[in-house]
């Protein structure tokens, strides 16, 4: 790979995300962690700033509690402002999948924690997706002949 393809891991400050982080840094892909918003610091998304972190992901792993409000509208936000082309995969806690599911209606969705062939398996989408933009000249190490 020309430059290793960052993954954005949304996920709550109490979850210890060091398994998946540890596994994707291990693929080279480096993981940029955002824990949400606090009462103090606004999701710069919800309040039209814009978000470095989003902007420059090439996948997206989205693990906050859907059942909070703001959280729903950060995803909300991701759908309309994320390229298509940008792999996103939606992590829920048991039942979410059903009672948000016209917010989900077209993501993936991980209604568990991902396994290693499903982070593996994540990882290979955002290359493919690089190499399909053409921002790397090689796919799992291959050239184009």
């Amino acid at each position: 790979m020309s430059e290793p393809s960052k993954i954005l891991l949304d996920s709550p400050p109490d979850l210890d995300a060091t398994p998946v982080i540890a596994f994707l840094s291990r693929l080279n892909h480096p993981v940029e962690v955002c824990h949400g918003p606090d009462e103090d610091t606004p999701c710069p998304l919800l309040v039209g700033k814009g978000c470095e972190k989003v902007s420059s992901a090439h996948g997206i792993i989205y693990h906050l509690d859907l059942d909070r409000p703001t959280h729903r509208e950060i995803l909300r936000e991701y759908r309309r402002q994320v390229p298509s082309d940008v792999p996103l995969r939606v992590v829920v806690q048991p039942g979410q999948d059903r009672t948000y599911a016209d917010l989900l209606r077209g993501l993936p969705v991980w209604t568990h924690d991902p396994s290693p062939g499903e982070l593996d398996g994540f990882a290979a989408m955002v290359e493919a997706a690089d190499y399909m933009r053409g921002e790397n000249a090689e796919l799992w190490g291959q050239k184009p002949e």
